[in-house]
């Protein structure tokens, strides 16, 4: 599946937010309990803008995490009505830009709005192609047992089902402890 970078880069940036959630994380803990948590995460994705590295940003970017976990699991008809409550919360005027070593892309909202709600309405932005393209079943959860993680589906076939290796591998020795078992 290829979509236009900016929009591979901010679904990408949506799996890693929504994936630092307790539920999705690696470690099972919140991986976005502190404000130092929430700059590397911006810094692994080179965000750009104001960021005011304060407890109420944080609070916000976790509400914001949270709404777009919720995204992953709607159809494309309920996404649409999702995206466009996102853009109109945020009077949302597209606009491309470049940045650093970025070429042209989208932005929707100036650099100085809130960092929330630079995110959600990037992460739209990016939902808008994923919509109009009717892809949406590149967007899934983990299909692990006791995993809430997001898939970011991107390959050529559309068959990933986990979102780590490591999820994948242990569904593979569950099954292959289950098939030994059944060699009695």
């Amino acid at each position: 599946m290829l979509f236009a970078p900016d929009t591979e880069e901010s679904l990408a940036f949506v799996v890693a937010l929504a994936n630092t959630d307790a539920g999705a994380s690696r470690s099972g803990d919140d991986e976005l309990a502190t404000v130092d948590q929430l700059a590397d995460l911006l810094i692994r994705y080179s965000y750009t803008g104001r960021m005011d590295h304060d407890e109420a940003e944080l609070h916000d970017v976790r509400q914001a995490r949270n709404a777009l976990r919720q995204v992953w699991t709607l159809d494309r008809d309920e996404a649409v009505t999702f995206v466009n409550g996102m853009l109109r919360d945020a009077n949302a005027l597209p606009f491309l830009t470049r940045h650093g070593t970025v070429d042209w892309h989208l932005h929707a909202t100036p650099p100085d709005a809130p960092l929330a709600e630079r995110i959600r309405v990037e992460a739209a932005l990016a939902l808008i192609d994923v919509i109009r393209m009717n892809e949406m079943r590149r967007l899934r959860v983990c299909e692990a047992d006791g995993c809430t993680g997001l898939v970011l589906d991107l390959s050529r076939n559309g068959l990933k089902r986990f979102c780590t290796v490591r999820c994948g591998n242990r569904m593979n020795m569950i099954a292959f402890r289950e098939r030994q078992s059944g060699k009695v």
